[in-house]
């Protein structure tokens, strides 16, 4: 499952509305991130080092048995073709990720499709929730992270990180100036791969922080 780009879009799903928030363009880029950061979690995918016959840095596909995630399937396929720099990969998974996404969860019955006769909203539909189980639990997950200072989850490290390189936690919270800055030093410390230490980690964890740091000067 692609845990990390489904949560983040339901976060950004508005109650009142239906509607996700940052604009277009961060949330594009934000969600093409976030489907690298499941495929390194998986370890599907790494930054290149010294040693390998590829220049250090670009995110190269790893051989693994099984399928993908179809929402995952298509950056990784992009990566098997050939390797990239996580901007060239950011930019290029940026014009479907979204709507891949979406698809996947409106088939999965996640969230339901409603046109809108309205002309307000740039997207002629809105995107309810069917359930808020999940998205609860995500935020709550997040929140935990930010405000008690618990060690976050895979996920929630890499939403936190992701959000924090474009400026989106705005997006998700409202608060006064104290607030924030709490929030901002807690996520940049999240970002910068504190978590690994705080949480029990393995390859897997380890793969999506290092991922992570490339993939996130990509957004900055």
């Amino acid at each position: 499952m692609a845990q990390i780009a489904e949560d983040l879009y339901l976060l950004l799903l508005d109650n009142a509305s239906g509607q996700p928030g940052l604009e277009r363009d961060r949330r594009q880029r934000v969600l093409s991130a976030a489907v690298l950061l499941d495929l390194a979690y998986a370890c599907r995918i790494r930054p290149a080092v010294a040693g390998d016959n590829v220049e250090p840095g670009r995110l190269i596909a790893l051989a693994a048995p099984g399928r993908t995630d179809p929402v995952v399937e298509p950056a990784f396929q992009l990566l098997q073709r050939q390797p990239l720099r996580a901007p060239s990969a950011v930019k290029r998974l940026s014009r479907q990720t979204e709507d891949d996404v979406v698809r996947h969860l409106e088939y999965t019955g996640q969230i339901r499709r409603i046109r809108l006769r309205s002309k307000r909203f740039s997207h002629p539909y809105a995107w309810p929730l069917t359930n808020r189980e999940r998205v609860g639990h995500a935020r709550s997950a997040l929140l935990s992270a930010l405000f008690d200072r618990r060690p976050p989850a895979p996920a929630t490290a890499g939403i936190i990180s992701l959000l924090h390189a474009v400026d989106g936690l705005g997006a998700l919270l409202s608060l006064n100036d104290r607030g924030w800055r709490w929030v901002h030093a807690r996520a940049g410390e999240i970002a910068s791969g504190s978590w690994v230490d705080e949480y029990p980690t393995a390859m897997p964890e380890v793969n999506l922080a290092v991922t992570a740091s490339a993939v996130r000067a990509a957004l900055a």
